[in-house]
């Protein structure tokens, strides 16, 4: 079993829902790291789902700060993480594993 590190998406928020990243088949990825920055002088909000369930339920990030979790969440082969936030000047950067 190869466990591979990974940069799973990087770069700007849409302002509706994006897949971010797709596992691929016969892989099973574990999200470890995510990043939010947000550098527009205005409090922004930010969704990330899992196969379609909320990780982050519209969450405030307030204005030119960076919010940096570490969430551990093992996710299944072909299964999706998607997001958006309130404004494009929301930026992503997401890293995990991949086991295959």
């Amino acid at each position: 079993m190869a466990a591979t590190p990974a940069l799973l998406y990087r770069g700007s928020a849409a302002t509706s829902s994006a897949t971010l990243y797709t596992v691929p088949s016969a892989t099973t990825t574990v999200l470890t790291d995510i990043v939010i920055s947000n550098t527009s002088a205005n409090q922004e909000y930010v969704t990330m789902t899992v196969d379609g369930v909320n990780i982050l339920p519209t969450v405030p990030v307030s204005a030119n700060t960076v919010i940096n979790l570490q969430p551990k969440t093992v996710i299944a082969a072909t299964k999706i993480l998607a997001g958006y936030a309130s404004s494009t000047s929301v930026k992503f950067h997401i890293s995990g594993v991949e086991t295959t």
